[in-house]
């Protein structure tokens, strides 16, 4: 009785966090700060009753009464904020005066709530998304408040004492309600609800079957099928895990039916998954919180339009490594079901018109000059009115709510994260080593470019490990956003670079969340899953790179305008040819197994069509001579491979 009237509860909060959500979002009544206070309890609500103390607990009576005590005190803690903030309560403020217009006077009330709060968000964090996230909080606060001590390389500054540090992070707008719960609320939280709404209707079931249609008979075809599915899938969630989950319950048996060894099978689902969030148009939370966070400002449709060659060659890298590790196996390479080719009116039928509808919608309205939260609201809309022409997939009420329930839960972990993050967030404004650090890159930066992007990039993948990627995107962003605008680079450019380093943290050993996931679906080792990920995901770590050095693959000038059209070709062009190479020194394998020295070679290649044209050829090209014998060297490799493969023929 008692667990059935907790699942209830969760239940209707689940539903009443979503409406809260889509209705603040799109016609708001309530101040900024009363919005997140109150999204962040009905998040800390649900995060306690639904994440038990410990696993091992979970049926125990007191760790239950923990729990609903725990969810009491949440709601009263960020209640107490709304309460404070919201004109209509003015005749509760203390002192009549509102809880910003008090900053630095606060009652003792106030930093007790403000204790009580920040605590709740690192024990929610801690149930949530592990151990990680509230070490690191509680991190920044002991650096905050040990400043003086810390060592002239640890950038040491006056110190704080906690009633100043907590206040900071929990009682104002540049902490926990700060601007990662912002972007959780006005975009993430939406197209979470959206994916689980296209969920409810067999969006997933089409994606796959879809995928299976197109590639089902090719060589590797069921681990094609599990990169297709698993990058439009990973757009439409934003989250490796989940999406790992979702697709590779199907994808991996499918892939060691057709040959692959389970690690292997588990690690090309992990990579596909990781890179979801690359995808336009919905791409992941990251891509939100540029909006928030790049200066000068940048639209969405600017992102969205910078992301697409990136997320085109990191797929067009794991196909071609499929490909080739495919045909290494001698085995039956492809799916034994014989597909027709997909026709259209596969397309325009149940669940399939569902998908193409919505996600059409979505970005027509963002092409259109729509906001991203009334495109996604909209787009919601259009799921239910056109699933409604077909019984077996149509949203009824009870499948609407439980919709809604699901994307509550799924959501959970990004509130509570994005929460903590906040604490790091308000420290770090609260300390200025926001400012200090871009000082020390900087000058490296000046002397070495390659070597402060190297920086960045084990900045981000160790911050990235067992955190969400947009987490750790947001992480590096504050710490280090003063100083992304000295790299001499695009602003954008510098973002994305450790955005993408954020993603690459999920297949990075030793911590490497998506490939653990894969691997529990495949039953294969976790180092060797990892491991194979990380092999697979390499273009990912090669991506940044190029696009740092050669802009114009995303879009961009070297002045941070739009790049010209010839430019932008000739640089997509030269990384889709070194891809070439790259995915078949990776593989293994290039018409035939490859030795250590043909694979240097190839790598050799690789590199040549990756260089940067510093110094073109043409003035009208952005072609270097590094890249002409880079295409030389491949011809090369590609003629003597043939002319093996022949004299093997006769």
């Amino acid at each position: 009785m008692v667990d059935r009237l907790r699942s209830q509860f969760i239940r209707i909060l689940s539903v009443v966090l979503c409406l809260f959500t889509l209705a603040e979002v799109n016609y708001p009544h309530l101040s900024p700060q009363s919005q997140l206070a109150i999204f962040a309890m009905l998040g800390l609500v649900i995060c306690f009753l639904h994440h038990p103390l410990h696993p091992r607990w979970k049926d125990a009576a007191w760790a239950r009464a923990s729990d609903l005590l725990l969810a009491a005190l949440s709601a009263v803690t960020c209640g107490y904020v709304a309460v404070q903030t919201e004109p209509v309560f003015r005749s509760w403020w203390s002192n009549g005066q509102s809880l910003g217009d008090r900053a630095g006077a606060e009652t003792s009330l106030d930093h007790a709530i403000a204790f009580l709060g920040v605590l709740l968000v690192l024990e929610a964090a801690r149930r949530a998304v592990g151990w990680a996230l509230p070490i690191l909080s509680i991190s920044f606060l002991a650096y905050g408040h040990f400043g003086t001590s810390m060592p002239s390389w640890l950038f040491p500054h006056r110190g704080y004492d906690f009633e100043r540090l907590v206040g900071q992070s929990f009682l104002h707008g540049q902490g926990i309600f700060g601007v990662a719960l912002k972007v959780m609320l006005t975009y993430v939280f939406l197209f979470v609800v959206f994916g689980a709404f296209l969920e409810a209707t067999g969006a997933t079931r089409f994606i796959i079957d879809a995928a299976r249609k197109l590639l089902g008979s090719s060589a590797g075809g069921p681990a094609k099928v599990s990169v297709l599915s698993s990058g439009l899938m990973g757009s439409l969630s934003g989250s490796a895990v989940a999406n790992t989950a979702t697709t590779g319950t199907f994808t991996i048996p499918l892939m060691r039916s057709a040959g692959f060894k389970p690690h292997i099978a588990a690690g090309i689902e992990a990579a596909a998954s990781s890179g979801g969030a690359l995808v336009p148009p919905v791409m992941g939370a990251g891509a939100y919180m540029m909006l928030e966070i790049v200066q000068p400002p940048v639209t969405y449709l600017r992102i969205v339009q910078a992301a697409l060659l990136p997320a085109i060659l990191y797929y067009l890298s794991l196909f071609l490594i499929v490909h080739f590790s495919a045909r290494g196996l001698g085995s039956a390479p492809a799916d034994d079901t014989k597909h027709d080719a997909p026709s259209l009116a596969s397309f325009i039928k149940l669940e399939g018109l569902v998908f193409i509808a919505s996600l059409g919608t979505l970005i027509v309205l963002l092409l259109s000059g729509f906001t991203v939260f009334r495109s996604v609201s909209l787009a919601m809309l259009v799921t239910i009115i056109v699933s409604a022409f077909d019984r077996e997939i149509r949203l009824t009420p009870a499948r609407i709510l439980a919709a809604l329930e699901k994307a509550a839960r799924g959501g959970i972990s990004l509130i509570v994260a994005a929460a903590s993050v906040g604490v790091i967030v308000g420290v770090v404004t609260l300390t200025g080593v926001g400012s200090k650090l871009p000082a020390t890159i900087v000058p490296l930066a000046q002397d070495n470019l390659f070597m402060a992007l190297g920086l960045l990039m084990v900045s981000s993948i160790v911050l990235g490990m067992g955190l969400p990627s947009a987490v750790c995107y947001l992480l590096l962003a504050t710490l280090i956003g003063p100083a992304l605008g000295g790299l001499g680079v695009p602003p954008l450019a510098a973002h994305f670079f450790i955005f993408y380093f954020g993603l690459m943290s999920m297949v990075t050993p030793p911590v490497a969340l998506a490939a653990y996931t894969a691997a529990s679906i495949a039953g294969s080792s976790i180092m060797r899953t990892a491991f194979a990920a990380f092999r697979f995901s390499l273009a990912g770590f090669a991506l940044p790179y190029l696009f740092v050095y050669r802009p114009e693959l995303l879009m961009l000038a070297n002045d941070g305008g739009t790049a010209k059209i010839s430019d932008i070709v000739v640089a997509f062009v030269l990384a889709a040819l070194g891809m070439l190479p790259f995915a078949a020194a990776i593989a293994g394998t290039f018409g035939g197994p490859l030795s250590w020295p043909k694979r240097a070679l190839l790598f050799a290649a690789a590199l040549g069509l990756f260089f940067p044209a510093s110094d073109r050829i043409v003035e009208s090209l952005s072609i270097a001579w590094p890249n002409v014998m880079g295409g030389a060297l491949l011809l090369a490799l590609i003629l003597a491979e043939r002319l093996r493969a022949a004299k093997i023929a006769h």
